[in-house]
């Protein structure tokens, strides 16, 4: 992996410890069939990871996420490496859309492969031809009040 991806890797774990502790949280403003659209974006990209089709998981990331990875076998290897729960669930449970500093955010409850649970925060970003598109994950640990 490039030094820069490396680099950028570190600084997401780092935003990602930093994000809920700064963040204004609030009831999410999202539609039905938005909310709807949003769950089958992230399903598709589990689901991906279930069958390790990296080309359909990187799809399902914003453009700004797909240019930060360059590759879906790069952005394979950063899921493969720091993100287990979502690669490899033993259980999956979808939660509430909240907005934060004003954007959608899909909770998802993981119990991953080690047992332990965690919630990820899918930020989440409309597209200019309406579908959606995940704009990161960020993994906390389920008892902290995000659940």
């Amino acid at each position: 992996m490039p030094m820069s991806i490396q680099r950028l890797s570190a600084g997401i774990v780092l935003l990602l410890f930093a994000m809920p502790a700064v963040a204004q949280t609030m009831p999410s403003t999202v539609g039905e069939a938005d909310r709807q659209a949003i769950r089958m974006v992230i399903e598709e990209q589990l689901g991906a990871f279930q069958r390790d089709d990296a080309d359909a998981a990187f799809a399902q990331a914003t453009p700004n996420i797909q240019k930060i990875f360059q590759t879906a076998d790069q952005f394979m290897r950063m899921v493969r490496g720091g993100y287990q729960a979502v690669y490899r669930p033993q259980q999956v449970e979808f939660r509430d859309i909240v907005d934060i500093d004003g954007a959608p955010v899909q909770r998802v409850f993981f119990i991953g492969p080690d047992g332990v649970p965690v919630i990820a925060l899918y930020p989440m970003e409309k597209q200019a031809d309406g579908t959606w598109k995940i704009g990161g994950c960020y993994l906390v640990p389920a008892g902290d009040g995000l659940a």
